[in-house]
């Protein structure tokens, strides 16, 4: 499994970083946000490092499927129940700042008035 070593994400991954889990298995990793947008507001990151959507490749197919199906699985398990939303910033003009592919899913009342 690829890592980059200057990758926040990467070294969360390694637990060199300390992260608040919510989930963790062979290929992916969830964590509470340290500057949460709604009252719930989750990374799903893969534990292999992909630095961007744009990046992935055929075979990375079962992983984004991982990654979406587990957002409603969290989501309900943390207590939200009416919505959430998955947003994936891709490169500089998309807004992604941790360039190590991660998916915010995001609950609780009004959790998009930030944008």
């Amino acid at each position: 499994m690829s890592a980059d070593p200057d990758c926040i994400f990467c070294k969360i991954v390694a637990g060199v970083i300390p992260s608040r889990k919510v989930f963790e298995d062979d290929q992916l990793l969830a964590f509470h946000d340290i500057h949460p947008w709604a009252p719930v507001h989750v990374l799903i990151i893969p534990r292999q490092h992909i630095a961007t959507l744009s990046d992935v490749q055929p075979q990375h197919q079962a992983l984004l499927g991982h990654m979406l199906g587990l957002a409603p699985r969290l989501m309900k398990e943390l207590g939200v129940h009416n919505g959430f939303r998955t947003v994936i910033n891709t490169g500089p003009d998309g807004g992604q700042e941790v360039y190590h592919l991660h998916m915010h899913v995001m609950g609780g009342p009004r959790p998009w008035s930030k944008g």
